[in-house]
């Protein structure tokens, strides 16, 4: 195997593939903070992604829902906005720090999300109650509490299986992990991701939303449009650098001495050492297609 690819295959497995069976202490000290968005949404914070969450008169529907460990915290804290029993779970994508307390809200509630993440999440091990119920190829609506709610998926982004989630009415989109407010993202390459794919998936997000949106990342501070966009811009513009070293052969001094202008970009999971392999195993899967 390749040895990046096989680098790569270890970070999934670190970022998200380790789903279902996280040791407790990890996350002993974890407290979830919720705030409220706009019209029936609220974003909960806690470890992992950034949990969704509509809550009105016809119940909660609840979008990503974090570690198995948190799960008691996480219903909690949705039962002091609303039901602490989700009606539906919506799985933007299926790495574990979104889909890791599938198996408990799934005894209650109906979990929906990508074929794909089915498909994944079977494969890696996910107890039949932790499956999604309802899978779709293109997008699925949903009515409730008073929104129309658009699950909308995009092709070969940050995996194979990722969607984003509109609420209409309340003005807000929650992104999963195609968008890190002001980080370098993280690309699943091995699981059918291509940066490529993100900054074209994240632009059509940008076509379909108005530009007063509440944005939810997967992961960091609630965000705006104008947020995405400048997203978008970084990644084509570290993306064009990369490749340029890569021509030179100059990716060992790329790595050494950063992008300069976009440093505070590295501070997170995917560093500036990670995203430039990660830019450059893209390119190499492209290629290969």
């Amino acid at each position: 195997m390749n040895p990046c690819v096989r680098a790569w295959c270890a970070v999934a497995v670190l970022v998200g593939a380790t789903a279902f069976g996280q040791p407790a202490d990890r996350f002993a000290a974890v407290e979830i903070k919720a705030t409220h968005v706009a019209g029936a949404v609220h974003v909960l914070e806690g470890r992992g992604g950034n949990i969704g969450i509509s809550a009105g008169a016809d119940g909660v529907l609840m979008v990503d829902d974090q570690f198995a460990p948190l799960a008691e915290r996480i219903a909690a804290a949705i039962a002091e906005i609303g039901d602490g029993r989700p009606k539906f779970v919506l799985n933007t994508h299926f790495h574990g720090d979104h889909t890791g307390a599938n198996e408990h809200f799934g005894r209650t509630g109906t979990i929906l999300a990508h074929a794909n993440v089915y498909t994944r999440l079977a494969d890696g091990g996910m107890p039949a109650v932790g499956l999604p119920v309802v899978t779709f190829e293109d997008r699925v609506r949903l009515h409730f509490n008073g929104d129309e709610i658009d699950v909308i998926h995009l092709p070969r982004g940050h995996t194979d299986g990722d969607s984003i989630v509109w609420f209409k009415e309340s003005g807000v989109v929650h992104m999963g992990d195609h968008f890190f407010k002001g980080r370098f993202p993280f690309v699943d390459v091995q699981s059918g991701g291509s940066v490529d794919g993100l900054a074209a998936n994240l632009a059509a997000a940008l076509d379909m939303l108005p530009s007063d949106t509440h944005v939810i990342p997967g992961h960091g501070a609630l965000a705006t449009v104008a947020d995405v966009a400048e997203s978008i811009s970084v990644i084509r513009a570290s993306q064009a650098v990369i490749r340029q070293a890569v021509a030179n052969g100059t990716v060992d001094d790329l790595k050494r001495d950063g992008f300069g202008r976009w440093e505070s970009w590295g501070t997170g999971f995917i560093n500036t050492a990670r995203w430039i392999d990660i830019v450059a195993q893209s390119d190499l899967v492209a290629a290969d297609d």
